[in-house]
């Protein structure tokens, strides 16, 4: 049974202050939460100043990116070890707007997931197609491109802690929406692909939705057999509405 995780990814906002005051608030109104995981990414300046407020909770703390050398001549870049002493347990990796504006590539990718691994943090490997691949009708052949090149070499112990997020970039500030049966349709395929790269750990695997996750689609996209939680852009940046999400199976006649 695969236990759901919801994933704020707060971006490029809030400033140490402004996040202190939405975990302070948030950490209480979500304290008996047990059936799902808590996750959220600030910006890596306020990474130590949340996790030390929400340490003691069931809310983990995530980075937004990483460099894969453990030190040297790389400024303005942070490692696996320096995110770990931050209070990080988790990592995007490969999101749309890094691949978009900073030139992230599937290897890159490839190995900055090998550095999170090594160092006990929980990759999350962000994969999805752009308006123009859905449109030439290559979204699979660009998702399993993405998955196998971003997973290739690992072991299964190190296969068995990844977390996947399905992006599909298309559904993400243009005014178009993926439906739920869009988002199963390509979960189910990266699972298969999964199935492909080590079929004993596939079903285990956690694969979240990016695409525009809110209060009031939560309830259908989590119903779907492969979706297994949500990686939360603007709906994870003001409490209530990160509330419901995270509750979503409490609020499902209510949302």
């Amino acid at each position: 049974m695969r236990k759901p995780l919801m994933a704020g990814n707060w971006k490029m906002h809030k400033t140490i202050s402004e996040s202190l005051s939405f975990v302070t608030e948030f950490k209480t109104a979500v304290a008996d939460v047990k059936d799902v995981d808590i996750l959220i990414c600030p910006t890596l300046v306020s990474v130590n100043a949340v996790y030390n407020e929400v340490k003691k909770s069931n809310i983990k703390v995530g980075a937004q990116n990483i460099f894969w050398e453990e030190k040297g001549a790389f400024t303005g870049e942070v490692s696996a070890s320096m995110l770990k002493d931050a209070g990080c347990s988790y990592v995007l990796i490969g999101h749309s707007e890094r691949r978009q504006y900073f030139g992230e590539t599937n290897e890159t990718v490839n190995k900055k997931t090998k550095a999170a691994l090594s160092n006990g943090i929980i990759p999350i490997v962000c994969v999805g197609e752009t308006l123009k691949d859905r449109e030439e009708n290559t979204t699979f052949e660009v998702i399993e491109k993405q998955v196998k090149e971003a997973l290739l070499g690992f072991s299964q112990e190190e296969f068995s802690k990844l977390v996947i997020a399905y992006e599909p970039v298309w559904a993400i500030g243009t005014g178009k929406t993926a439906t739920p049966q869009q988002a199963q349709e390509v979960h189910a395929f990266i699972r298969k692909v999964c199935f492909q790269i080590c079929k004993n750990l596939a079903d285990t695997i956690r694969i979240l939705y990016g695409g525009s996750v809110k209060p009031d689609n939560v309830s259908e996209l989590m119903k779907q057999p492969d979706i297994d939680g949500g990686l939360v852009g603007g709906a994870s940046l003001e409490v209530e509405s990160f509330v419901k999400l995270v509750n979503y199976s409490k609020n499902i006649h209510q949302i």
